[in-house]
């Protein structure tokens, strides 16, 4: 098309001259060339449209759109506290406060203040988590997966593993328990069935080539019905009689109790009393029940630490200045007993329902004057993140009700939105839970939401019978 002007001639229009600053020359080029290149393949016959002005709105949009971040903020109204899509645990304000104060800056992240001198990063959080937890030392990595890793490879390398067949899980993406074995160079040597072993299988499976016991808490399911596992005092047991470590995998990592949510949480391991009961090492993750960063801890009695920290894969697997301040920041909430109302997921978990209901209803009121039509029905809140699998806890929901356009096209215009809301579809409606919705955002929801009204006036996305 010879009516296109040349990439030089376009880059010198106003509009695009004003916006190398913030894209710099050589993005608005490529993005000239780019729709200049789309526009040939269109093969526009209207000779009479402004060439120039088309590409100069394509490649702005297409500038826009190239440069726009691809992590974003998004509003859930599933639910589903932990929720794994969506990033697990949001971070408190004191924590996210605390990331922000030392990222812009140096610390002492590898550095003795009080000698001077160079120091250990792994130092970091383990006053805090002994503190809580009541272990001898702590050591934190990237996540659990990882800390589950380093400790095999760091205390069974070479050598037997036993652990029941019933608590060989596969976890999130895909990950299977056998296979971080595999990894660890530990060798899996599995005992009882896939829903009954005892102590007893334990005892029998141990020789001289065993080089530890490992317990993992099977925190994305449940066996019901014909069931029989050994309590972790009872592996304890039998470990110390042929002087063997016992390490358990405890996944979620439920640190403190919440009253409020005793029957939701009531099969979760708490790590302080796993480490009471005897177990040598415990790993859980950072951002699920604790609420804080993506992290995997590992706690317990310094001799197993002291071989975990100073294992060369402990360097692969360390985590940067920015985890240490979110975890610390969270660490502190719940030492100074401020976690159930300062860190999101414990908050959420103990909110009682008459407080959604009045948030509910107070934005139902609010979408339904903006004829929106609502209306608050019961559900139920889970806290996912495979923790406490089944259990569930009372919340009531905004339920949104269709008419020109459906429910599927209803949660599409909600998450395609400037700020996305994630929600769910039940009975064919679109349900808002605001267990899961900062109270901040609610201005947010009721914002977005009223705009349903036009796009069901305008028929979009109309639905079919």
């Amino acid at each position: 098309m010879r009516s296109i002007p040349s990439i030089e001639q376009l880059r010198q229009r106003p509009a695009l001259r004003a916006l190398e600053a913030t894209y710099g020359r050589a993005a608005i080029v490529d993005a000239l060339r780019a729709e200049a290149s789309a526009l040939r393949e269109r093969r526009l016959d209207d000779e009479s449209s402004d060439v120039a002005a088309e590409i100069e709105r394509g490649t702005i949009a297409r500038l826009a759109n190239d440069s726009a971040p691809s992590l974003r903020r998004v509003i859930n109204a599933t639910g589903v506290i932990i929720h794994t899509n969506l990033g697990r645990a949001p971070l408190g304000k004191r924590a996210a406060a605390r990331v922000a104060e030392l990222a812009t800056g140096y610390t002492n992240l590898e550095y003795d203040l009080s000698q001077g001198t160079r120091g250990r990063r792994d130092v970091h959080a383990e006053r805090l988590l002994s503190r809580l937890t009541g272990a001898e030392a702590a050591v934190v990595v990237n996540n659990n997966a990882a800390a589950t890793l380093l400790v095999l490879t760091a205390l069974a390398r070479g050598r037997e593993v036993i652990i029941s067949r019933g608590e060989l899980v596969e976890i999130g993406g895909g990950f299977r328990v056998p296979d971080v074995l595999v990894q660890s160079g530990a060798i899996l040597r599995e005992v009882g069935t896939t829903n009954r072993t005892r102590a007893a299988d334990y005892a029998a499976a141990i020789s001289d080539r065993t080089a530890l016991i490992l317990r993992v808490h099977p925190s994305n399911f449940r066996i019901e019905g014909f069931t029989e596992r050994p309590s972790l005092g009872d592996l304890v047991t039998i470990a110390h009689r042929f002087t063997l470590p016992v390490v358990e995998d405890a996944g979620s990592g439920y640190v403190a109790d919440l009253e409020s949510s005793a029957s939701a949480l009531h099969d979760e391991p708490s790590i302080s009393h796993s480490l009471s009961a005897g177990a040598n090492v415990v790993m859980f993750s950072g951002d699920k029940l604790l609420g804080g960063p993506q992290a995997g801890i590992i706690v317990g009695r310094s001799a197993q630490l002291h071989q975990i920290r100073t294992h060369p894969l402990m360097r692969a697997l360390r985590v940067d200045k920015m985890t240490y301040a979110a975890l610390e920041a969270t660490l502190e909430e719940y030492t100074a007993d401020r976690a159930a109302s300062a860190v999101p997921v414990p908050a959420m978990i103990a909110m009682p329902v008459d407080a959604i209901e009045r948030r509910a209803r107070a934005l139902a009121e609010n979408l339904n004057a903006a004829g929106v039509r609502t209306r608050i029905v019961d559900g139920a809140s889970t806290i996912g993140g495979g923790s406490a699998p089944g259990s569930t806890l009372p919340t009531r929901l905004i339920e949104i009700e269709p008419q020109s356009i459906g429910a599927q096209q209803i949660e599409r215009c909600l998450r395609e939105s400037e700020v996305p809301i994630i929600a769910r579809i039940e009975n064919d409606r679109v349900v808002l839970d605001l267990r899961t919705v900062d109270p901040a955002d609610d201005g947010v929801v009721l914002e977005t939401c009223t705009t349903l009204k036009g796009k069901r006036e305008k028929g979009e996305g109309k639905r079919k019978d």
